[in-house]
């Protein structure tokens, strides 16, 4: 049985209980994409932006398994529309020292579909919160398109 543990002035320390859902919000910013077809830089021509929302399961102090849905929007200078809504669910490990390392198989409606290596970094905790920012590699396949990898960088609010 797990007990609260008490520090010197007395005050209470939550301990982890298992498994632990917590939550997240956050922007995503693809910056430039490596393909035969040819490589392109997100700001250009036009602007991509995605919104993930995101749950993890941590079934451990180290383990856990994540899901997340990222619609994505494009702009341009004629047009605003959502380009893709991506299914993103994947497994996490903590490294220590605040990073996790997290890897996700991708479903995106455009008819891609794929994996992503991802290194999350914690710059703040507070009592209920933390903002966190992340560096993604997406690699995708399909869809008549020549395989891809992007460089990604995605900041957000876990809860």
């Amino acid at each position: 049985m797990a007990h609260a543990q008490t520090d010197s002035l007395n005050t209470t320390k939550k301990e982890a209980h298992f498994p632990e859902i917590k939550g997240y919000v956050g922007l995503v910013h693809p910056l430039y994409t490596w393909s035969s077809d040819g490589n392109t830089y997100n700001f250009k021509d036009s602007y991509i932006v995605g919104n993930p929302w995101g749950i993890n399961i941590w079934k451990s102090k180290k383990v856990g398994v994540t899901f997340e849905f990222t619609p994505f929007v494009r702009t341009d200078s004629k047009t605003s529309k959502l380009s893709n809504f991506l299914f993103h669910p994947g497994i996490l490990y903590r490294l220590g020292h605040d990073f996790i390392l997290i890897g996700r198989v991708a479903y995106e409606t455009s008819g891609r579909f794929g994996f992503t290596p991802i290194i999350n970094k914690i710059y703040w905790r507070g009592e209920a919160t933390n903002l966190f920012a992340a560096i993604l590699l997406p690699t995708r396949f399909g869809n008549d398109h020549a395989p891809s990898v992007t460089v990604a960088f995605q900041f957000g609010i876990g809860f």
